[in-house]
């Protein structure tokens, strides 16, 4: 299956193809008229596409499904989008596999939880690495398919574990540059860090994530995380001190309390387990955008970039 049209979304191109629809909602113009504004892909990427004139009655479409649609590429706010002419959903005769249609990390689930399963094994202070491999093992199941968020970086099947297993990578190397990092704290903060994603959005064993759950949109993931800490923390016997370090790099992990932490880093394991989320997260968004760029041209705005077009270099 070829690349989400990397060259044939421009303005003015005609587009008729397969996709999935990754979410979906009818909403209402300025003028009162109803439309479907859809967010459609397939494995390599999305684009938002819109169904104008859209009737009053029940959808008869629905996340995770397959569409064919005819439509014309517009740009929008530095955006393309696609503005369906036909849509049609998949019946058995197209041939249409979920597959192809799924964004994944690009490395099996299994092999990423192995991978940070044995860099929690080789933490050597004996309370840190039993309260991450008891997280850990208590989150196998979700963790296999769960994504970072429901949109911008990670959002992807398998990309907690691919947003964790990067994180661990780049942690191992930082602490050889910077010797006075406590490697056991980091590495646990850096598993720790999201796992409450888990709670704080439903996803299905695609991926895709539908909606927030209320303690999601109530209290987020990284008050959810102090949460599973503490609780886990205590019933395993940990001693204070050390679960309240954890707690706090969950908490500060954001830095920004527009962000959601109330507090910035106070100690050096924090400061460098936000920087790290930090760099993982936006290497990642412009790895998506110039995925979809041609070369010697800009990317379309990216929103978690403050709005910057991405150029992307010559292969020369």
């Amino acid at each position: 299956m070829k690349k989400i049209y990397v060259l044939d979304l421009e303005s003015g191109n005609d587009i008729e193809d397969f996709f999935m629809i990754k979410s979906f909602a009818l909403k209402t113009t300025n003028n009162n008229k109803k439309y479907f504004d859809f967010t459609i892909g397939d494995k390599t990427g999305e684009i938002n596409a819109k169904l104008w004139d859209a009737p009053e009655e029940n959808s008869p479409y629905e996340e995770g499904q397959i569409i064919k649609i005819k439509g014309l590429v517009s740009e929008w706010n530095g955006t393309n989008q696609i503005k369906i002419m036909k849509i049609r959903t998949s019946t058995d005769d197209d041939q249409c596999h979920l597959k192809d249609y799924i964004e994944a990390a690009p490395e099996a689930p299994e092999e990423m939880y192995d991978y940070i399963f044995k860099k929690a094994e080789n933490i050597k202070d004996d309370q840190l690495r039993k309260i991450t491999l008891e997280l850990l093992k208590k989150q196998e199941k979700e963790l296999m398919y769960y994504p970072a968020a429901m949109k911008n970086h990670h959002s992807i099947m398998g990309g907690l574990l691919y947003h964790i297993k990067r994180m661990l990578m780049l942690a191992e190397n930082m602490c050889l540059v910077y010797t006075n990092l406590r490697k056991d704290y980091l590495i646990c903060g850096v598993i720790l860090h999201d796992i409450a994603k888990i709670y704080e959005m439903q996803s299905n064993e695609l991926g895709i994530v539908s909606e927030y759950t209320a303690e999601g949109y109530l209290l987020g993931h990284i008050v959810q995380g102090i949460k599973m800490v503490e609780k886990t923390g205590e019933a395993l016997g940990i001693n204070q001190e050390k679960l309240l370090m954890i707690e706090h790099m969950i908490l500060s992990h954001h830095n920004e309390p527009e962000f959601g932490s109330p507090k910035r880093p106070m100690f050096p394991e924090a400061e460098m387990l936000h920087y790290l989320d930090q760099i993982d997260a936006r290497i990642y968004d412009m790895e998506e955008a110039l995925n979809n760029t041609k070369p010697g041209t800009f990317s379309d705005k990216v929103w978690t970039l403050h709005n910057r077009k991405l150029y992307k270099m010559n292969n020369e």
